[in-house]
């Protein structure tokens, strides 16, 4: 019998139950081990019904995914499915935690199935390119209609056990799993109940075969916002089957769809970002073992845009906080701006109609630095100046409780320098969170030089329980995000000199993936943020000072790199701008020239590689997967391109290293030189990835 499934018999029950940690994942054991036992407890003539539950703290909780791009191991997870499904005793499936991907296509082959109150059930692939692939699209919508199918299918998102239980997908909300799952058998067998296979049943199909709009109305609603994804839509198509072909022919073409996105190359990019995201959670040179400290009231400072979505990020995980202001005005217009957005947020069903309330509650605002005392982290949002940051820090040493970690939300400066203000400078680290700082995921945690690795572990402890994706980086100008956006906004100004106009850059960088365009952020951003900073430093940007000069500041005048019209915030090209370049360039005795499409892609995307290089050289960050998920989730880069260096190995570090070369010699621009580290991988015919893979077997 299988070490990770067995089978035990209560009387006329048998129960098979998985136990492979931490996620129950269908390798080619479990599959291998609940096929026997199911076979096992069919031959039983003692056994008139079977459940099929876990151990541990969940349901089967998806495929094993390191076996993609393998060669199968058998059994196949449909021969296991067409066993459970063909058993002419009644199998139910007994649910807790999450039954996700193949595990709830398992559940689905089941004759019936029951769940705990707090499990939650979904077909999530399309998450990582793919489709499901085990019968998933075909049986799903027989279980709850091809609205909910799709929703659940295209969108990826689980349901919980109540909407499961009221559109048929579960029969019974119980309460203890084993006792639960077995009490619903022995109903079953008492009541003499037909066994229900989903292949057969098409009745939940029937209103969607009259009117096709139901399907195409859910589809369309669900893909809105999948601009550039393949797997969406082939999930779509997928679910399409079940409606228009009989089971047999719909899993078929679901398995085709399976096989052609699995081998694709946005699968791989969205499967690489899955693990990236969990490999960011590794930090490289802290002791194993080492544990976070405890944090049960956080102190933000500063209610403006930062500091209040940082406050909301924490309220919304339930984290107490103490938000403070140095004065009255500022904190009760920051409280009133997150209570407007919780309420907004309610408003349109996207949290209960009470949570508004329950999250202010753990919102305590107040004036004065010296309330900062019970807090185990203190977070500061302050101005965006070494001066005042040094000064707050300053300010912590008195009143912060010893042991408490002191974050620096800054996006640029320097953490050595500020953690020098403090005579606890192992406290002190950077946690740049992006804005809106309760919508963004990604969570720069900076790694000053001497940060104790117990408060290291406390941030990436804590980002993570509010929802963040952390990433540890270390200090210089920018850390890793901004660092490398640098380099794509002096080129993108430089384009405009040499005769692009700025909305054929951002068209070029939008049809990539990416948001938006450097010149489209900057008007979003504010034009005259960047003109008083060069001021101060005494440095010209003909192009950008004489918009500034004009008074175009962008969005928030309706006049920038684009005009606005009243009220919206899409970017429409003005002549006024392509004559205000023309005039400069005349001026400055610049000639223009026609750009291509490709050298703008090239002079966007690689001088960010080459200073993702520069960032790896120097030890900035640990991993080129950790520049990835900087950008996959704090930038918009597009997941299925995986991330700059994902992608720049796609294309070719030979490539890129010639073409940045040739760029360096024709705009005479000596900082698109290739790195050293990108010329020795072009010049040995090596990756980012390889030179991760080389790390970590070192």
């Amino acid at each position: 019998m299988s070490e990770v499934v067995k089978l035990e018999r209560h009387d006329e029950v048998g129960i098979v139950t998985v136990n492979s940690p931490p996620v129950n994942a269908l390798s080619a054991a479990v599959r291998g081990g609940i096929l026997e036992c199911i076979k096992a407890a069919i031959a039983d003539p003692a056994i008139k019904g079977i459940v099929l539950t876990c151990a541990g703290r969940t349901f089967i909780a998806g495929a094993d995914i390191t076996e993609f791009g393998k060669p199968p191991k058998p059994p196949a997870l449909n021969d296991v499915l067409s066993e459970i499904e063909n058993s002419p005793k009644p199998v139910v499936a007994a649910i807790h935690g999450t039954a996700l991907g193949g595990g709830l296509e398992v559940a689905l082959a089941c004759h019936f199935r029951v769940a705990v109150k707090e499990a939650k059930l979904g077909l999530p692939e399309v998450k990582l390119g793919l489709l499901p692939g085990a019968g998933g699209t075909q049986r799903l919508p027989r279980a709850v209609g091809p609205e909910l199918a799709v929703k659940m299918i295209v969108g990826g998102d689980p349901i919980g056990a109540a909407e499961a239980l009221k559109n048929g997908l579960i029969e019974e909300i119980v309460e203890g799993l084993a006792s639960g799952g077995e009490a619903f058998v022995r109903k079953l067998l008492a009541e003499k109940r037909p066994l229900r296979r989903l292949r057969d049943d098409d009745s939940k199909l029937a209103a969607a075969k009259a009117d096709r709009s139901i399907f195409t109305n859910a589809v369309a609603a669900m893909t809105k916002k999948s601009r550039g994804l393949e797997a969406p839509f082939a999930a779509a198509d997928a679910v399409g089957y079940a409606i228009d072909l009989p089971f047999d022919e719909g899993l078929k073409k679901e398995r085709e769809g399976f096989l052609k996105l699995v081998a694709s190359d946005q699968s791989k990019a969205q499967r690489y970002a899955f693990f990236a995201e969990r490999e960011a959670n590794k930090i490289a040179g802290v002791p194993e073992g080492t544990k976070p400290r405890p944090v049960n009231r956080v102190a933000i400072l500063g209610a403006g845009t930062m500091g209040g979505g940082i406050a909301m990020s924490f309220a919304n995980a339930g984290v107490p906080v103490t938000l403070i202001e140095t004065g009255e005005e500022q904190l009760k217009r920051g409280m009133g701006i997150m209570q407007k957005n919780w309420e907004a947020t309610a408003a349109r069903g996207g949290i209960p109609a009470d949570a508004p309330a329950k999250r202010m509650a753990l919102i305590n605002g107040v004036v004065g630095i010296e309330n900062v005392g019970d807090a185990d982290l203190v977070i500061e949002a302050v101005f965006e100046t070494m001066a005042v940051k040094k000064e707050v820090f300053g300010k912590l040493d008195q009143y912060a409780k010893p042991g408490a970690v002191l974050a620096s939300n800054t996006s640029y400066l320097n953490i050595d320098e500020i953690a020098k203000s403090t005579k606890r400078p192992q406290d002190v680290l950077g946690m740049h969170f992006f804005s809106p700082a309760n919508v963004m995921k990604l969570c720069e945690i900076v790694r000053a030089d001497k940060t104790a690795p117990d408060a290291l572990v406390t941030a990436v402890t804590i980002a993570r329980k509010i929802a963040k994706v952390p990433a540890v980086v270390g200090v210089c100008d920018g850390f890793v995000g901004n660092r490398m956006l640098a380099q794509r906004g002096k080129q993108s100004e430089k384009l405009l000199f040499e005769g692009a106009l700025p909305q054929q850059v951002d068209a070029v960088v939008t049809k990539f993936g990416m948001p938006m365009g450097p010149f489209a952020m900057s008007d979003l951003a504010g034009l005259d943020i960047g003109w008083r900073s060069r001021k101060d430093r005494g440095i010209k940007s003909e192009i950008a000072d004489a918009l500034c000069e004009a008074g175009r500041f962008g969005q928030k005048t309706g006049k920038g790199y684009y005009k606005y019209e009243q009220g919206s915030r899409a970017p429409l090209p003005d002549p006024d701008v392509e004559k205000l370049i023309d005039e400069t360039l005349l001026r400055l005795g610049r000639k223009k020239r026609v750009v291509s499409d490709e050298e703008i892609l090239e002079r966007m995307m690689y001088p960010m590689i080459n200073e993702g290089a520069k960032i790896l050289e120097e030890g900035i960050a640990a991993r080129p997967s950790d520049i990835d998920v900087v950008w996959l989730y704090g930038y918009g880069w597009p997941i299925y391109r995986g991330g700059p260096m994902f992608w720049a190995d796609s294309v070719g570090l030979k490539h890129i290293a010639d073409r940045l070369a040739f760029y360096a010699k024709e705009t005479n621009d000596p900082s698109l030189e290739p790195a050293p580290l990108l010329k020795k991988l072009a010049a040995e015919g090596k990756t980012f990835a390889s030179l991760a893979a080389e790390s970590k077997a070192a």
